[in-house]
């Protein structure tokens, strides 16, 4: 009996390939690919010679015969996608399905992930969190899409394409408590042009407006606000605070946590306008109260 292996590959850095990744490509019978054309490149570089098929969406079904039956003869068979790990937004879930009915084992070969390379790039939460695929183009299927992703109480990470980005995030804006949410945009992750921006949604969305992106983008969006979340808060107090606590020299994360205690604040809120004040002019510390002598500075 041969063994399936779904191989994880490179999206974009050649270099990440990992060695176990490169052995395994080389070693198996037939190698299935989305686009032969893309996963030849891949081949090439690694001098690698293995039979390639494809394998997408309009003929995944009839591949199925022809990988069960090189399993059955006792060949073993390897899927990749384009770029990153296989069925991520990507063919192969009816197939890697149908090899486990048969009776084959089925081994993952990890490796790089735009969906994690994201995420912890992002300065977000990362767990939990949901990850949605790319973002329905119209009708329903798009405002429901838009519902689950405002509505999140998870950190979602999505793909869009460049061209549709500064409307989704326009979009996400305009929701209630949805222009002060924070998002990150990565484009090009490993690539030469590799670009990861972090704000607040109504900045980014005026920001792509402005700037369109260029290359393959991962949206990572911070979770939705619990009620009350965003209750009213005297900024003009936490600017003062927050900015009394740098002139005093304490570190913006301690300032931070700082503002957010004294005035009872989400933490996210606090940070976010640390992160505001970090380029302008300092004031003085005067207005600090008598208990805020007795902190301690960053690190003493």
């Amino acid at each position: 009996m041969g063994t399936f292996y779904i191989v994880s590959t490179p999206i974009g850095n050649l270099s990440d390939l990992s060695p176990r990744a490169g052995e395994v490509l080389e070693r198996v019978a037939l190698l299935l690919a989305e686009d032969t054309r893309r996963s030849s490149i891949l081949l090439t570089h690694l001098g690698v010679r293995t039979p390639l098929r494809s394998c997408h969406r309009h003929n995944e079904a009839q591949r199925i015969r022809e990988v069960l039956d090189h399993l059955a003869q006792g060949h073993d068979v390897g899927l990749v996608s384009d770029a990153g790990t296989p069925l991520v937004s990507d063919p192969g879930e009816r197939l890697v399905e149908a090899v486990i009915e048969a009776g084959h084992e089925v081994v993952p070969i990890p490796g790089p992930s735009a969906v994690m390379a994201a995420l912890v790039a992002s300065g977000l939460p990362a767990l939990p969190f949901t990850f949605l695929g790319f973002v329905p183009r119209k009708g329903r299927e798009r405002a429901e899409f838009l519902e689950r992703v405002g509505s999140s109480r998870e950190t979602v990470v999505l793909f869009e394409s460049p061209e549709r980005l500064a409307e989704l995030l326009a979009e996400l804006a305009a929701r209630e408590d949805g222009s002060e949410r924070r998002v990150s945009v990565s484009r090009e992750l490993t690539k030469r042009y590799e670009e990861t921006r972090r704000g607040t949604m109504d900045t980014l969305a005026r920001y792509y407006q402005e700037s369109p992106p260029r290359g393959e983008v991962t949206v990572v969006i911070e979770p939705a606000p619990l009620p009350g979340d965003r209750a009213d808060v005297d900024r003009e107090a936490a600017r003062s605070l927050g900015s009394a606590l740098l002139a005093r020299g304490t570190s913006p994360s301690r300032a931070a946590r700082e503002v957010a205690r004294r005035l009872a604040i989400p933490k996210n809120q606090a940070y976010d306008l640390i992160q505001s004040l970090k380029n302008e002019p300092l004031t003085g510390g005067a207005g600090l109260e008598p208990e805020d002598e007795s902190m301690d500075h960053e690190g003493s």
